[in-house]
C-alpha cells in the first residue's frame, strides 16, 4: 500500500518530556488554601455600607442596568449582567468599545452604568464616562485599587478589598475576578429576595431548562391521552390483549368501564407474574380478575414534577401513573419515560 498524499499525512502524537514537571498533590492543596485566604480577606473587609448602597441603588432603578468591563471583568460584568436578566431584572452588557462607536445610543437618564475594573485605570472606560454622563447615565464604579481615577470620575464607588492575586507574580487576574462574581451575584440574589421573586416568576425566565420544566410543565402538558392510551375492558382475556399491552408503549393495561371510569391497571409485570402462578390457566382469565384494584393516579393539573416523585415513592416505584379527573374519569397517562424525554 503506498503511502498517503502530504495534505493527508497525520499528525504525530504528542512526544513526552521527561523533565516536565507534575503538579503535586501537596501544591494544588496549598493553592486551594492560599486562595481561600484571600476570598477570607475580601469578605472580612468588605465595607457592607458601601454593598448597600450599590445594592439599593439598583434595586430603585427606574431604567436598565448596564454593565460593563474590559478584559476578564468584562467577562464578569457581562456574567452578572445575565444574572439579573435571569431574574426578570433589566439589565444589559455595554462592550466599551462598541459604546463609543454608536452602541451608547442605548442609554438614557433613568439607566445606571456600572464598571467593573480592577485597577480602576481602564482607558476605555475612563473615556466612556464622560460621554455616558452626557446622557445623564448614573455611573457606578466597582474597583479594587484605592484611590483609582475612575472611582473619582463616578457617582459612586464599590470598593473590593483585595489582598493580592494567586498568581506568583500577583498579575494575572484570578482573585479579583473571583471576588468581584461573588460580589455581583450574591448582589443579584439579593435583589432577588427584595423583589419577593417567585418560583413561578423565575421558571418562567427558565422555560428550556430543566428547573423551568420543573416549575411550569404540569401532568396534562407531558400526558398521553385518547388514542394513545392502552385501554380495555375488565372482561377481556389477557391473552387477547397481549398486543395492546405492548403495542402502545407504557408497559401497561388500563381498565376502565362503559363511561371510561378507571378501574385499576395490568402491567407487564402483572403478566409475568400471573403466568409463572398460572400456567396454562392464564388462557382463561380476564384482564378484571388480576389487575391492581388500587393504582396510584394523578389529576392533570398537578405538576409534572410531582408525577415523578410519586412514581419514585415507596413502597416500590413505578413507571406510569394514570391521569384521571375528579370523577374518576380516565383522561390520560403519564410514563417515566415521557417525563425524561421532556427534560424532566
Amino acid at each position: 500500500m503506498g503511502s498517503l498524499p502530504p495534505s493527508l499525512d497525520l499528525p504525530p502524537p504528542p512526544s513526552k518530556n521527561p523533565q516536565h514537571e507534575r503538579v503535586s498533590e501537596t501544591t494544588l492543596f496549598n493553592l486551594f488554601k492560599a486562595q481561600q485566604g484571600h476570598l477570607n480577606y475580601f469578605f472580612q473587609n468588605l465595607d457592607l455600607s458601601q454593598a448597600l448602597s450599590f445594592t439599593e441603588t439598583l434595586l430603585n432603578s427606574q431604567g436598565t442596568i448596564f454593565f460593563s468591563g474590559v478584559g476578564k471583568s468584562g467577562f464578569v460584568a457581562n456574567k452578572i449582567s445575565q444574572t439579573l436578566v435571569s431574574l426578570g431584572i433589566r439589565s444589559a452588557f455595554l462592550s466599551p468599545l462598541d459604546a463609543l462607536h454608536g452602541d451608547i445610543g442605548a442609554l438614557s437618564a433613568t439607566d445606571i452604568l456600572v464598571l467593573f475594573s480592577k485597577s480602576g485605570s481602564t482607558e476605555e472606560l475612563l473615556r466612556l464616562i464622560p460621554c455616558a454622563r452626557a446622557k445623564g447615565v448614573y455611573i457606578i464604579s466597582v474597583t479594587s485599587v484605592p484611590n483609582n481615577a475612575l472611582a473619582n470620575a463616578c457617582d459612586m464607588n464599590v470598593h473590593l478589598p483585595l489582598e493580592r492575586e494567586l498568581c506568583p507574580f500577583d498579575l494575572a487576574p484570578v482573585t479579583s475576578t473571583a471576588i468581584q462574581m461573588v460580589f455581583g451575584d450574591t448582589v443579584a440574589i439579593a435583589l432577588m429576595g427584595a423583589r419577593n421573586l417567585t418560583t413561578d416568576q423565575y421558571a418562567a425566565n427558565h422555560p428550556a431548562g430543566r428547573i423551568g420544566k420543573s416549575l411550569i410543565f404540569k401532568v396534562k402538558d407531558v400526558m398521553k391521552k385518547q388514542d394513545e392510551l392502552p385501554v380495555c375492558k375488565e372482561g377481556d382475556l389477557i391473552m387477547e390483549q397481549l398486543v395492546e399491552l405492548t403495542r402502545k408503549g407504557c408497559g401497561c393495561l388500563l381498565v376502565i368501564d362503559e363511561e371510561y371510569h378507571l378501574l385499576g391497571t395490568f402491567t407487564d409485570g402483572d403478566l409475568r407474574r400471573t403466568l409463572k402462578a398460572s400456567g396454562e390457566a392464564i388462557f382463561k382469565l380476564t384482564v378484571g380478575e388480576m389487575c391492581n384494584r388500587k393504582p396510584r393516579t394523578i389529576g392533570p393539573d398537578a405538576m409534572a414534577v410531582e408525577a415523578m416523585q410519586k412514581m419514585e415513592s415507596p413502597p416500590s416505584a413505578v413507571q406510569f401513573l394514570p391521569v384521571i379527573d375528579r370523577q374518576n374519569t380516565l383522561i390520560g397517562i403519564v410514563t417515566l419515560h415521557g417525563l425524561v424525554s421532556a427534560g424532566l
